[in-house]
């Protein structure tokens, strides 16, 4: 049986170079010179432009070289400290307080995505319907919950003022 590849290997590597044959670096550098030797009203714009976008590509390279890579100075953050005799009721109100105010910003920032979708062209109302009365009967619950144990906080204390003991 003879062998699949019979025929003698040919050296292909010898013949092949960078660039093809018809063209070496002194023709296609003369080439170039004789194109903006010529007379063309489109000459001048295209060259802008193909330099325009080149600078915008490398430029991007750069910028997105040295996002996040930085150090930052040192960040301070505050913390909010709280009394430590402060009360049950006392911090139930202040979850109250935070709550109302996510939800405020909840609201905000959900009018501004609204306006967003709009710009857009896509389709809200429907979906937000749905889950606006979802949202609604979720902080229902929460805000029962909250002066559910509001209510007994308080009833802890006024025993506690009377001399009763906690349960």
């Amino acid at each position: 049986m003879a062998p699949f590849a019979s025929a003698p290997a040919l050296d292909y590597r010898g013949g092949m170079a960078i660039f093809p044959r018809p063209v070496s670096p002194k023709s296609a550098l003369g080439d170039f010179w004789s194109y903006f030797r010529q007379q063309r009203s489109h000459k001048w714009p295209l060259l802008g432009l193909s330099v325009a976008l080149t600078w915008v590509i490398v430029w991007t390279f750069v910028i997105d070289a040295n996002t996040n890579t930085m150090p930052t100075r040192n960040k301070i953050i505050y913390v909010q400290s709280w009394d430590a005799s402060r009360s049950d009721a006392a911090i139930i109100l202040q979850q109250k307080i935070d709550f109302a105010k996510r939800e405020a910003a909840l609201e905000k920032q959900q009018k501004k995505m609204q306006g967003w979708a709009d710009a857009f062209g896509i389709e809200w109302r429907d979906e937000e319907a749905r889950n606006t009365a979802r949202r609604k009967e979720a902080v229902r619950q929460i805000d029962a919950m909250l002066d559910d144990r509001l209510a007994r906080a308080e009833a802890q204390e006024k025993g506690a003022d009377r001399g009763e003991a906690k349960p």
